[in-house]
């Protein structure tokens, strides 16, 4: 820990005697800050500690404490370690200030702890569920909540393990017994919710007029969520005057399959293949995340051939995911399919590395905590080298030639769906979004984990904060991911591919950890807590494109439906990381 970071800490303890305390539990680290000053501390980290970047709020459900835990993790756009925060409050009257008049990028991850957890945030402008349907009973994430054909907490199921005697759960608690209906709801009177509050929500706007200052009615439109252009079932509420959006709603969820239950359900070796179900473009980054706050945890170090293998296979989704985001973005601008086809021509043959390494070229399921599953087939590394040295350099190239000055692309991406630097800091953008906005923040210079601290690559950035920007970045960032990969290549060691032995049921200390990476689409983080079994106590992803929307609204106002299109197309959200 460096001198600067320690004298921070102590002028944090001495500012606030009375309401901060050191996180002494075995494993923690951070502080530990009442609810009631809550706001006044964060302000004093924001303002007088420089901490102007919101990575992740989450929270943890200490059942047998009867606590509920708000856990927050700050950090400096300028570089440098994190800031971690709690609050703590009793579970069955879990209020907690908002921080969204501090930090707007809390908003969506507020909900959420709401919507999942039950931690109500007093103060916050519009405190809906946002993955589950409002009549919903309970909140999923609290350890006493209990879904239907529930069997126990944590796997490998008895009825499974060891004796194998399996049986469909359902069989011992047929339909109509499984369901628990929110007080006085009765399903056969059900009427479909109107969205009566998310509408009134949108209706915040003024009718008094719009830009031609004639009063004028707005008009209510859904985009989605069956739709084109949503990548995936993604619902905007938009509120129209003419054709320019007055205010904008993102409705999430419809995707929802409780990730973070389930990991909480499995052993923590289990989960590894259920990241790759995160961003099913970018599996290799979400299964890096996972390992990295794993291995926290653990104390472990991966040798170094395996650090360097993750690190080329990272670079090779980054690659893989951009040349993806690229074509879907051209399609959204109206460019039909080629430039589609002609990305995913170059994504296949990284696919194929990934299919003859990992045994699938989607859900890779490669990482194990210490180093990776297996080591290079014979044959690949000299594929890796034609793409890195020869093939890959080249057709980026084409790409950069062949779009980046069509005038339809600058017609439709100048100027539009704007972030400027402040906006996208406060909002907690993250990745391309963030860095298209002149925000020179990557992870990998910033906090650097794994081996990124050897390669010489730059920090790629643009500064007008539009579509156009945000579809240079990726052309950018392929080019430096190929550096990446050329120095890797060049400086793999021989040598062993894991820590210790094959791993099947990992037991991992007591504590907490947070492991983040500067995945394709953002800083994606994984929050772990353990109590030393073999399933994770709490496990939460701090989702890119679940955060990178929180800005959405900002960003479509006052252009038109079909830039609304574009703009989102150019943040490059997926849903199963989304909703999760």
């Amino acid at each position: 820990m460096s001198a600067q970071v320690v004298t921070e800490n102590v002028d944090l303890l001495e500012k606030f005697p009375q309401s901060v305390k050191q996180d002494d539990r075995a494993g923690y680290a951070g502080y530990i800050v009442s609810a009631d000053h809550l706001l006044e501390v964060v302000r004093f980290i924001r303002d007088d500690m420089g901490f102007d970047y919101l990575a992740s709020i989450t929270g943890v459900d200490y059942l047998p404490n009867g606590l509920m835990e708000a856990v927050y993790h700050f950090y400096k756009t300028s570089g440098g370690p994190g800031l971690v925060i709690k609050t703590q409050v009793d579970r069955e009257q879990a209020a907690i200030p908002s921080l969204v008049s501090l930090y707007p990028g809390a908003d969506f991850q507020e909900r959420e702890a709401w919507d999942l957890l039950g931690i109500r945030f007093d103060g916050h402008p519009d405190l809906r569920r946002i993955l589950m349907w409002e009549g919903f009973a309970g909140h999923p994430l609290r350890k006493d909540w209990h879904e239907p054909y529930y069997e126990e907490e944590g796997k490998p199921y008895k009825s499974r393990w060891p004796e194998g005697k399996v049986y469909r759960r359902e069989d011992k608690n047929p339909f109509h017994k499984n369901v628990d209906y929110p007080a006085g709801f009765d399903p056969d009177k059900w009427v479909p919710d109107d969205d009566s509050t998310l509408y009134a929500s949108v209706n915040k706007i003024s009718s008094a007029g719009g830009e031609s200052g004639i009063k004028t009615d707005y008009v209510i439109v859904n985009m989605g969520p069956q739709h084109p252009s949503t990548h995936g079932v993604f619902r905007m509420v938009v509120a129209l005057e003419g054709e320019t959006i007055r205010a904008l709603k993102p409705v999430m969820g419809y995707l929802h399959r409780n990730h973070e239950k389930i990991g909480e359900r499995n052993t923590f070796l289990q989960n590894m293949p259920f990241t790759d179900r995160l961003d099913y473009l970018s599996s290799m980054s979400n299964n890096f995340g996972y390992a990295l706050a794993v291995e926290k945890l653990m104390g472990i170090k991966p040798p170094e051939r395996a650090e360097y293998l993750r690190v080329i296979m990272a670079e090779f989704t980054r690659i893989s995911n951009h040349l993806f985001a690229i074509g879907s973005l051209l399609n959204d601008m109206g460019a039909y399919f080629t430039p589609m086809l002609y990305a995913i021509e170059e994504r296949e043959l990284i696919l194929d590395i990934f299919e003859a390494t990992a045994g699938s070229r989607i859900m890779c399921n490669y990482f194990r905590f210490g180093g990776v599953a297996r080591d290079l087939p014979e044959g690949v590394e000299e594929k890796m080298r034609d793409l890195a040295f020869k093939r890959l350099p080249r057709k980026i190239d084409e790409l950069d030639l062949y779009l980046t000055n069509n005038e339809i692309v600058k017609a439709r991406g100048e100027g539009v769906g704007v972030l400027t630097p402040e906006q996208a800091i406060a909002y907690s953008a993250s990745g391309p979004v963030l860095r298209a906005s002149g925000v020179p923040y990557d992870i990998r210079r910033a906090d650097p984990y794994s081996i990124y601290d050897r390669f010489d690559f730059d920090v790629a950035v643009r500064y007008h904060g539009d579509v156009y920007d945000r579809y240079l970045i990726r052309v950018d960032e392929m080019r430096q991911s190929v550096r990446i990969i050329q120095q890797a290549l060049n400086g793999l060691p021989k040598g062993p591919i894991q820590e210790g032995k094959p791993q099947y049921l990992v037991r991992v200390p007591a504590g907490e950890a947070y492991g983040r990476v500067e995945a394709p689409k953002g800083e994606l983080g994984f929050y772990v807590v353990s109590n030393g079994k073999a399933n994770p106590w709490r496990y939460h992803v701090r989702a890119p494109s679940f955060v990178n929307i929180t800005a959405l609204e900002t960003m479509a106002k006052g252009n038109k439906v079909a830039d609304t299109v574009a703009i989102l197309g150019s943040i490059d959200i997926v849903l199963g990381e989304l909703d999760r």
